[in-house]
């Protein structure tokens, strides 16, 4: 069995950006469109009913239990943000190469901009 590395982000303050292997099945299930490799938990729970989910559970208690550092991974394959609906808005195609197209590489050039809200 192959998997690929989630990178999970959550509202929470003391969010720690953990990393969790998934299975090319749940994988596949979490980031359903081609070339997807982002994905908001609210999205996924809306085109998932009860039963698949029932069905998906061990699934996602294997990944859960496959917690991996971020040293030790070989590449970051989705990024999954639990209560953090607001940053739709910069993943507009879900996908990583979107947030380039709103904070272009080339502006990192001088180092990052301090942006004020």
């Amino acid at each position: 069995m192959s998997f690929k590395t989630v990178l999970v982000i959550d509202g929470a303050e003391n969010c720690a950006y953990d990393c969790f292997e998934a299975s090319d099945a749940l994988f596949a299930r979490i980031f359903p469109a081609e070339g997807q490799d982002v994905e908001f938990i609210e999205d996924y729970m809306a085109r998932s009913s009860e039963a698949q989910e029932d069905l998906w559970e061990s699934e996602w208690q294997a990944m859960w239990a496959r917690r991996v550092l971020k040293r030790d991974t070989r590449g970051i394959h989705g990024t999954l943000f639990y209560e953090l609906k607001w940053k739709k808005k910069y993943y507009p195609n879900k996908r990583e190469s979107d947030i380039h197209d709103v904070h272009p590489l080339d502006a990192f050039n001088n180092g990052p901009e301090v942006r004020r809200s």
